[in-house]
């Protein structure tokens, strides 16, 4: 596993399906490593959940349960499928039995879980999710591992060793000679094999320009650079082994995806199993009314925003950005500001390139996992991502961009996570409006000037402790503050009655 975070890795993707990128993707990749660990499809998967984590509460509601089963038959996170990913695997007689049972684990997004089939070994198999779509197996067949889907992973089973498991990592896959030549050299009696889920493979000997913004500014100074996304570029290059243009194409690829969610939303969008009817219409006939405030760059930012948390909700193809719950901050506050000052997609690109640069620090130094940091890791990441990629899309180099992000963070520390009816809609559309608003701010007072005093990593640990200090109720496990509320217990029974 790489020590160094990649934009699209980790900060900016993945491209998915599904509420909730720390339950959804990441079960969905989970899946797919575990039923590609095991040889094939799982007759029967047994999933247990602590009570004292989040998924005993949130795996339904969240789409943990949904993304297993599609990963278990291979669906990519995007995919269509996913949406009748239950009444495929009863077709294909796949059962799957949930358990919710206390057992020690270190992580609040804790899947422990054995895979069946007939005429083959069971295997036992615990993974965590880690926030934003990224994942870890931890444990195989009872020993303890570290599979990132981030290389080509080889596991050899072998009685001659004193753990009696090898554990090899390759970015190409091995041929079927080198194969069988390892499984002699050590002696194997089995082997089981994961490929990549992650889109930029790991690298053994990354040498890597900075990881920290203090360690980036002088870099910059030092090689007489002015603007974030140029470093970001040169980041992401270093820790891929590819050109930094090919690392502007790739995030290319992926504003065009964000503009076509966002265009999606606009139009409208309608789904069964959601908390809200679509609001963007209203949003829109208000604003033609005239009866909202004359602020044409937040009106916009704000309809954007809501755009990409209603395709979201309804099962659209979304960018998590750094996550799901949280993807509309940034593509929101970007693609609505593009679109009022009249800038071109490369604009666009280079501003989500900064904000990725952000996201590097953050997910290296605190966390975008909501269950660990409540909300302030979710919509305020994003937040302090897209105050600095709006320094970027006004001009402003990348002093203004970090003390944009400073700002933002700073403002949004101690932010809670309380889902209504565990699903990510309420108060999440309004948190992802806020977060928006506090970018803009922020971005704001970066460009005329005004001093963050507290340095952006500085602020980050700070970030990572506060939401530690969060109580486990108000960290997306909805046993806290909205989510317990009257009103939001009326709807949890609601959908509860209508399954």
């Amino acid at each position: 596993m790489s020590d160094y975070p990649s934009i699209f890795n980790d900060v900016i993707g993945p491209v998915m399906r599904g509420p909730s990128s720390s339950h959804t993707a990441a079960s969905v990749r989970i899946g797919r490593m575990a039923a590609q660990l095991f040889g094939s499809i799982p007759a029967k998967a047994i999933i247990d959940f602590d009570p004292s984590g989040s998924l005993a509460t949130t795996y339904d509601g969240q789409g943990s349960k949904m993304g297993l089963l599609g990963g278990f038959m291979g669906f990519d996170l995007d995919d269509a499928k996913l949406l009748k990913a239950e009444s495929m695997a009863r077709e294909r007689g796949l059962q799957m039995e949930i358990r919710i049972v206390p057992y020690p684990n270190n992580h609040p997004n804790t899947y422990k879980m054995v895979l069946k089939a007939p005429e083959r070994d069971a295997m036992s198999i615990t993974a965590i999710s880690k926030g934003g779509g990224m994942v870890e197996i931890v444990e195989l067949d009872g020993y303890k591992v570290l599979c990132t889907g981030g290389a080509h992973e080889y596991f050899f089973y072998s009685e001659n060793w004193a753990d009696g498991i090898i554990h090899q990592r390759f970015e190409q896959p091995l041929s079927e000679e080198e194969i069988e030549r390892m499984i002699k050299q050590y002696g194997a009696s089995k082997i089981r094999y994961a490929a990549p889920v992650l889109p930029v493979l790991d690298r053994k000997e990354a040498i890597m320009p900075f990881i920290s913004a203090a360690q980036m500014v002088e870099y910059a100074h030092r090689h007489k650079y002015n603007h974030l996304w140029e470093l970001a570029a040169i980041y992401e290059s270093c820790r891929g082994g590819i050109s930094t243009t090919h690392v502007f194409k790739m995030m290319k690829e992926i504003v065009v995806k964000i503009k076509k969610s966002v265009e999606a939303g606009l139009a409208g969008t309608h789904y069964h199993d959601r908390i809200l009817e679509c609001q963007i219409i209203k949003f829109k006939e208000s604003l033609k009314a005239g009866k909202l405030l004359p602020a044409s760059l937040v009106n916009t930012i704000i309809a954007y925003t809501i755009s990409m948390m209603e395709v979201k909700s309804s099962m659209g193809v979304i960018v998590a950005a750094p996550t799901a719950g949280a993807c509309a901050v940034l593509p929101g506050t970007i693609l609505g500001a593009a679109k009022e000052l009249d800038l071109s997609l490369d604009e666009v690109v280079k501003a989500m390139l900064g904000a990725g640069m952000i996201g590097v620090f953050i997910t290296k130094y605190a966390t975008f996992a909501a269950e660990v940091g409540g909300c302030q890791a979710e919509c305020g990441a994003g937040s302090g991502m897209a105050a600095a990629a709006l320094a970027e899309l006004a001009g402003g180099g990348y002093s203004e961009a970090i003390t944009a992000a400073s700002f933002a963070l700073q403002n949004i520390l101690g932010l809670v996570c309380d889902p209504v009816a565990n699903r990510v809609e309420v108060p999440c559309m309004g948190k992802n409006v806020m977060a928006a608003m506090n970018a803009l701010s922020s971005a704001t007072m970066a460009l005329a000037g005004v001093d963050a005093v507290i340095p952006l990593d500085e602020v980050i640990t700070a970030m990572d402790k506060v939401g530690r200090m969060l109580p486990s109720e108000l960290r997306c496990t909805g046993y806290g503050g909205l989510s317990v509320t009257p009103t939001a217990i009326c709807i949890e029974k609601r959908f509860a009655d209508v399954k």
